[in-house]
C-alpha cells in the first residue's frame, strides 16, 4: 500500500521495529545503505521477533537505486525541515515516506530532490529536536493508512 525509506540507519532496534510495524500495517519497508548494522544483528532479528518473514523488505547500495525503484512514485521527505503537517496530505496508495537517519536527519543534497510541498512534519514541543524513529514512522503510516480506512486490516 505505502513504502517506508530509511536513508542510511544506523540503530538496528529502530530497523527491527518498523519491520515488526510494516509486517502488521502491510507496508513496504526500503532501506537504503549503507546501513549502521548488519542485517543478521541480533538485536535487529530481536526487535523485530518473528515479523522477518511477514514483512517486505528491500534493500538498496545507495540512493540512486533507490530513486530508478521508486520512478513514478510520490516521494515525502519526513523531516524536522518541513514546511507542512503530515496532517494536510491526501495520500494515495505507493507514496513513499523517507526518513532520515537517526543521527543526522535526511543531508540537505536528498531533500533538496524533493518538492518543498513535499516535505512533512510531525508536530514537536519548541526546542526538541526529533522524535524516535520507528514512532515516527508509526505515526505516518497510520495517518496514510486510515485515510483509506485501514483497507485491508481487522
Amino acid at each position: 500500500m505505502f513504502n517506508i525509506a530509511l536513508y542510511e540507519p544506523n540503530i538496528p532496534q529502530n530497523t527491527g521495529n518498523i519491520i515488526r510495524l510494516i509486517a502488521n500495517n502491510g507496508c513496504h519497508l526500503h532501506l537504503i545503505e549503507p546501513l549502521g548494522f548488519d542485517l543478521e544483528d541480533k538485536n535487529l532479528r530481536r526487535s523485530g521477533l518473528d515479523y522477518f518473514d511477514l514483512a517486505n523488505v528491500s534493500v538498496y547500495p545507495n540512493y540512486e537505486a533507490f530513486l530508478m525503484a521508486m520512478s513514478g512514485h510520490r516521494i515525502f521527505a519526513i523531516t524536522t525541515k518541513g514546511m507542512h503537517s503530515y496532517k494536510s496530505i491526501q495520500y494515495i496508495p505507493g507514496d513513499v515516506f523517507l526518513f532520515g537517519s537517526e543521527t543526522a536527519g535526511l543531508p540537505e543534497d536528498v531533500r533538496k530532490n524533493i518538492p518543498l510541498d513535499h516535505h512533512l512534519r510531525i508536530p514537536m514541543k519548541p526546542n526538541n529536536r526529533s522524535m524516535n524513529l520507528s514512532n515516527a514512522v508509526a505515526i505516518l503510516s497510520y495517518e496514510a493508512w486510515g485515510q483509506f480506512g485501514f483497507e485491508g486490516g481487522e
